[in-house]
């Protein structure tokens, strides 16, 4: 080949790979588009077409399974991501987070394999990078949550408390309430739960902490009041309709409020993080007349 030839030809490269690249990120930007519009079947489809897919791809095609609760196809999708990008937390931190999902819904006789799995995914994706809150997070509440024959103990929370203030001190405030609910101490819960609230007074979440923790202690006033200040500041966001509809349906009262409260969230735009519709759903499902 002359070297007009070879030089025309790798010009030609130069000019239809960046296309390929354009082209995969194309699909994965769609998929994550619709993924965010919680239209998971959608990105299903979109992203099971790539012939060959990435580990982000993975990770995205991975998500949206679980979000369409579709748990063992999530599990097979996060291992085959971590076999493409080992050293990547988020695929440990998610598959963990299935694992943990599979526990819950499992027989008793598989539920204690998939909790150890959870608790090993997680603390391999704090390891793989210490500063990812989320697997902080879930890796502390499966430490407080499960028993110590499956490597649960209050004393392994305590140690990741200031991990967790170092990225988010409202998120620790939260942490700690919640260890002190776990040990029965309501007085020190309610107190870090109030300084959450205070640390971050514009997320929502946080005033309907509060609100609910309250509500479970009966002091229904109290509640109510916290309830008010989280809708004064954004009354038509997805954490408080769903919220303080829970809250009314569980304690039997104002069901026309959370019958309207729930067809409003329903009816909201929502993100993967405040996706609660099927619980929605059987909540509505709860109130007489429906």
């Amino acid at each position: 080949m002359s070297v007009l030839k070879r030089g025309r030809a790798f010009l030609f490269l130069v000019l239809i790979i960046p296309a390929f690249l354009r082209a995969d990120t194309s699909v994965l930007e769609k998929a994550n588009s619709l993924y965010q519009r919680t239209d998971y079947i959608a990105a299903i489809q979109l992203l099971q077409r790539q012939p060959v897919k990435s580990a982000a791809e993975l990770n995205l095609l991975g998500r949206s399974y679980f979000a369409n609760a579709e748990y063992k196809k999530a599990t097979e999708v996060f291992e085959k991501a971590i076999q493409t990008d080992p050293q990547n937390a988020d695929h440990r931190h998610w598959l963990g987070r299935t694992f943990g999902r599979r526990a819950k819904l499992s027989t008793f006789i598989n539920a204690p394999g998939y909790a150890s799995k959870a608790r090993q995914n997680f603390e391999k994706a704090v390891q793989l990078d210490p500063r990812h809150s989320e697997a902080l997070n879930d890796l502390f509440e499966y430490y407080i949550q499960a028993p110590g024959f499956l490597g649960g103990g209050f004393d392994k929370a305590q140690a990741l408390l200031d991990k967790i203030g170092a990225l988010d001190p409202a998120e620790k405030h939260y942490a700690m309430a919640r260890l002190a609910e776990e040990r029965k101490d309501f007085k020190s819960a309610e107190a870090q739960l109030r300084r959450a609230m205070e640390s971050a007074p514009r997320q929502i979440g946080r005033i309907v902490d509060l609100a609910h923790f309250l509500s479970k202690q009966g002091r229904t006033a109290e509640s109510d009041a916290i309830f008010e200040q989280a809708q004064k500041v954004s009354p038509n966001h997805p954490a408080y309709l769903f919220g303080r509809a829970n809250t009314l349906v569980e304690q039997k009262r104002n069901l026309p409020e959370a019958k309207q409260l729930l067809q409003k969230y329903l009816n909201a735009k929502v993100s993967p993080e405040d996706d609660h519709r099927e619980e929605a759903r059987k909540l509505l499902a709860k109130i007489p007349g429906e």
